[in-house]
């Protein structure tokens, strides 16, 4: 029977899984819910299981009938810091914290790739079952990296997948080389002189710093770097004063870099160190600067991406396969793992309609069984490539 009409079976059993994660779900670092029902899945189904790799993380491992080469397939566990308000039957019962990104339904394809490979034994090689945590920027893949996660589970290729909303639904797309992002975060603290709000000359008014720092820092893209080289810097907060006549002592400003090229972003850095350095100069104050790596750029292996779509035509057809040419200004800390091992990131697309990270984001069950037939697919095809 065909990968897509086994796992097309397990329907109903994945959308409970993925609907029962979904009312339940964890913060990064604080998937201990989510990981322990993924190792029971995986261990009821006699797969070896290890638990604890970057605090949450979950591997499991199987081996097929026949030799073969070591495939890694990865899937994300975490939600975010969101407030549910898609009135669901299933929504979250945890206040604040929402899988707005659907990694809910990226854990649950992941799981019925596991289930399907358990049951069939037909493939050949090792297959490394990757159930990460804090993907949302909180380092989630560098922590498995840390604990030795492919010095213990050593893979030849290794593959992961998005659900998008974006998309129409069973449109597969991978890309080729610089996919998505790197990103680096920064918090900007500028500490001046509070005063009474009538007497301003008093102060060293850091709200008026901050404002005129915000303007500079949105220069930097436009009058540094090579416009042919793209590349963002997003100011997201502005944080000061309390009062309606108080200056305040303190204003803080955070936001995000990114880019696909590391020499851009280290540009982007240093100038932003110099207009902060020179603003503090300016105004005889203190501005520190906390400027950090996120995410890498993701790099999709050219030869592995088009197997990838070779793995995915069978399943959805010619027509919804593509390798696209976009760049995608979001960033994906899969982009770790893939630094280590090659191998390829794909969309997959649903009938779900609002955009990720809001808080009305509801995931097509639908696409579940082709996310998992799809990473189940790529396990037997390539653990027996030459």
């Amino acid at each position: 029977m065909p990968v897509i009409d086994r796992i097309a079976g397990y329907a109903d059993e994945l959308t409970a899984i993925r609907r029962d994660l979904h009312e339940h779900p964890e913060l990064g670092f604080e998937e201990v819910r989510t990981s322990g029902i993924v190792a029971e899945k995986l261990k009821s189904w006699g797969i070896e299981v290890t638990t604890g790799l970057g605090k949450t993380g979950v591997v499991g491992v199987l081996k097929g009938t026949k030799p073969g080469r070591t495939i890694g397939l990865r899937a994300d566990m975490d939600a975010l810091p969101i407030h549910e308000e898609t009135n669901l039957a299933y929504a979250s019962k945890t206040p604040g914290v929402m899988h707005a990104c659907g990694h809910d339904g990226h854990t649950t394809m992941l799981l019925g790739a596991a289930k399907y490979l358990a049951e069939t034994r037909d493939f050949a090689g090792t297959v490394v079952f990757i159930f990460q945590p804090a993907e949302e920027g909180l380092g989630g893949a560098r922590a498995m990296l840390a604990d030795g996660l492919f010095d213990k589970f050593p893979c030849d290729e290794i593959y992961g997948l998005h659900n998008s909303p974006y998309h129409a639904p069973n449109k597969i797309g991978v890309k080729p080389g610089p996919a998505m992002a790197g990103s680096n975060f920064f918090d900007i603290t500028i500490t001046g002189r509070g005063a009474h709000g009538a007497m301003p000359q008093a102060s060293k008014d850091p709200v008026v710093i901050a404002s005129a720092l915000v303007g500079q820092i949105q220069s930097i893209v436009s009058r540094n770097v090579d416009p042919t080289k793209p590349a963002v810097v997003s100011v997201t907060q502005i944080h000061s004063g309390s009062a309606y006549n108080v200056i305040p002592n303190t204003a803080t400003l955070a936001g995000t870099i990114r880019y696909f090229d590391t020499a851009v972003g280290d540009l982007i850095s240093e100038r932003m160190t110099e207009l902060c350095e020179g603003a503090a100069k300016s105004y005889g104050v203190d501005i520190a600067l906390d400027l950090r790596n996120v995410f890498d750029v993701l790099m999709n292996d050219a030869a592995l991406s088009d197997e990838l779509a070779a793995a995915a035509t069978p399943l959805v057809g010619a027509e919804n396969v593509s390798i696209k040419e976009e760049l995608v200004m979001g960033s994906e800390d899969f982009a770790d793992m893939l630094r280590v091992v090659p191998g390829a990131y794909c969309t997959v697309g649903h009938a779900g309609d609002v955009p990720l990270h809001n808080p009305g984001f509801v995931l097509d069950d639908g696409i579940l069984p082709v996310g998992a037939s799809l990473l189940a697919r790529l396990a037997e095809t390539r653990g027996a490539a030459a």
